[in-house]
């Protein structure tokens, strides 16, 4: 079982169910420690109506705190894209050489904190754009790893995703 700390960001409303519930159950399952941060502590709720009550808000994230960072999707998350507190988090996780995911529209916070020029990554189709605009090399794959960043297209990839995260610690 894996002894490894993982944080998973979500947006206060629309963030994707899925890729919350089941990458987080795959994390588990290995025996990661998740929590859950937001820009609130009280409910979240998803595209689909799940609920959830981070555990922590994201402006108390201290990044030697944990081992993985991980964006989680849906349409509410493009709060995160320019969010000023969560590109240092990003930043500094990168520079620590954590583990960074994101899954659906998630990456683009990561290509807006200015991480993923000349990496390759993958995203909700509809956002390749943005991420190849700061340098990222668009895959179009399920999952992608470039290092120690690991992106993911959309929901459907949510179990591989979180599979392909715990694979990254596996060999950390």
């Amino acid at each position: 079982m894996l002894n490894k700390k993982a944080v998973m960001i979500i947006a206060p409303i629309e963030f994707r169910d899925e890729e919350l519930f089941e990458t987080r159950e795959v994390l588990e399952a290995a025996g990661v420690a998740v929590t859950i941060a937001s820009t609130i502590t009280s409910e979240c709720i998803g595209m689909l109506k799940g609920s959830v009550k981070p555990d922590m808000l994201i402006m108390d994230v201290r990044v030697n705190d944990f081992d993985a960072f991980i964006l989680v999707g849906g349409i509410g998350s493009s709060c995160y894209w320019n969010d000023s507190i969560m590109h240092k988090i990003i930043i500094d996780a990168v520079a620590l050489n954590k583990v960074v995911g994101a899954i659906c529209i998630a990456p683009v916070t990561l290509a807006y904190a200015g991480v993923l020029e000349g990496k390759r990554v993958t995203c909700w189709k509809s956002e390749q754009g943005k991420i190849v605009s700061k340098g990222a090399i668009y895959t179009g794959a399920r999952v992608t790893y470039d290092g120690n960043i690991i992106t993911a297209d959309g929901p459907t990839s949510a179990t591989q995703f979180g599979r392909s995260l715990v694979k990254a610690f596996e060999i950390m």
